[in-house]
């Protein structure tokens, strides 16, 4: 059998959702952590610049120096770290 609506009955209406406040998806902190996390990156980078050789004959060993192949690397991990501290922390109300 079907159920049969009653005429006098309204319709049950969709809940309503306050309207969107505008604050942002992250706080103060967690910016200011992701700009550290991305200099550090950035400073990782730029130390991995350099040390090959102009003349492809020729070998330059400073291309295989402790900044290039342990500190930068190292810096850049630590720069991802940081950043997923920084996306994962909570902002403070």
């Amino acid at each position: 059998m079907k159920k049969q609506k009653k005429h006098g009955e309204p319709a049950p209406q969709p809940k309503q959702q306050p309207p969107p406040t505008g604050d942002f998806a992250f706080g103060k902190e967690n910016y200011r952590l992701m700009l550290i996390g991305l200099a550090l990156i950035a400073i990782g980078f730029i130390l991995m610049i350099g040390g090959g050789s102009k003349d492809p004959s020729q070998f330059n060993p400073d291309i295989f120096s402790f900044r290039r192949i342990t500190l930068a690397p190292i810096l850049i991990l630590a720069g991802y770290v940081v950043e997923i501290f920084a996306i994962m922390k909570k902002p403070k109300d």
